[in-house]
């Protein structure tokens, strides 16, 4: 199936949305990478972690990452240091779901030690469903959601 890519910047405690919803919810993702890089690599402290969530953030931390795998609507995590002095460059670690989703997900920003915006680039395996998968995906998805 094709790989769909996405690209962007966040500053510390930004949020972005990835419009991947479609009218019949038949078409579902994957996904399949997820890198990071400070936009001052290099030349800047950095510690920053990326989330990719399934809802949308009420509140994005601009001090604190908390990561909690037991909360089903986290999908993917990208944690990233990088240190102005440091010869060896930078060091990230990288952990996602191999969840297939047919609604929007969000990419959040939260900058832990200096103030650096993060760009991300995912990538999405496209997945055709059946109605019966198309089903299950969107009911979790409301799911998630319900308060």
């Amino acid at each position: 199936m094709p790989i769909k890519t996405y690209r962007g910047l966040l500053a510390d405690g930004g949020q972005d949305q990835v419009s991947l919803h479609t009218n019949n919810g038949l078409i579902g993702y994957r996904i399949k990478k997820f890198n990071g890089i400070s936009n001052l690599p290099g030349t800047a402290d950095a510690e920053s972690t990326l989330m990719i969530w399934k809802v949308e953030q009420d509140t994005v931390s601009t001090t604190v990452a908390t990561v909690d795998f037991s909360d089903q609507t986290l999908l993917a995590v990208l944690y990233y240091v990088d240190e102005a002095s440091d010869t060896t460059g930078p060091v990230d670690s990288i952990i996602f779901d191999n969840e297939i989703f047919n609604q929007d997900i969000f990419v959040t920003h939260t900058a832990t030690s200096g103030a650096v915006g993060m760009n991300y680039y995912i990538e999405l395996e496209q997945i055709k469903l059946d109605l019966a998968e198309s089903t299950t995906a969107t009911l979790k998805d409301i799911r998630n959601t319900a308060e």
